[in-house]
C-alpha cells in the first residue's frame, strides 16, 4: 500500500484551535444554501404564528420588535464570526503564499541543475561531432 503524505493543509488543520474549528464550521454553515433555506423559513413561521396564529395572544405582534432585537444579535455575532474566518482565510493565504515562493525557489535551482547538466551534455554532444568530423577529414574510415 501507498503511504500517505501529510500535505500542510493537513498539518495546518491539525494545529487549529477548537475556536477556530467553531468559526470554520460556522462560516461554512452560515454560507450555505440550506442555512439560508431555514433563516427564511424560520422568520416567516415567526411571522405566521405571530400575526395570524396567536393574533389576540401573539408574544411579539407586529412590528415584530422581539425579532428584530434577535436578527440584530445575529448579526453582531455573524459579523465577529466572519471576521475571524476572514483573518483565518488570510493566515491560510499568506501560508499558500509562502509555500508556493518555496516550491518556486526548489523548481528554479532544479532547473539550474538541469539546464547545467544539458548544457553538458551539449558540449559533450560537441567535441564528438568535432572528433568525427576531424576523423574524417584525416581520412579514417567510419565505423558501420
Amino acid at each position: 500500500m501507498s503511504e500517505r503524505r501529510n500535505t500542510w493543509h493537513a498539518e495546518h488543520k491539525a494545529g487549529l484551535s477548537k475556536g477556530q474549528r467553531a468559526a470554520d464550521v460556522l462560516r461554512n454553515g452560515m454560507g450555505s444554501w440550506p442555512f439560508v433555506g431555514i433563516f427564511l423559513a424560520s422568520m416567516m413561521a415567526w411571522a405566521l404564528v405571530n400575526s395570524f396564529v396567536l393574533a389576540s395572544n401573539a408574544w411579539d405582534p407586529y412590528p415584530y420588535i422581539l425579532l428584530n432585537l434577535f436578527l440584530s444579535m445575529l448579526a453582531g455575532l455573524q459579523g465577529a464570526i466572519l471576521l475571524i474566518a476572514a483573518k483565518r482565510q488570510d493566515a491560510i493565504a499568506a501560508a499558500m503564499a509562502q509555500h508556493d515562493f518555496e516550491t518556486d525557489v526548489q523548481a528554479e535551482a532544479e532547473i539550474k541543475k538541469l539546464t547545467a547538466i544539458n548544457n553538458q551534455q551539449l558540449e559533450i554532444l560537441r567535441e564528438l561531432r568535432q572528433l568525427l568530423s576531424d576523423r574524417d577529414r584525416d581520412g579514417g574510415a567510419r565505423p558501420q
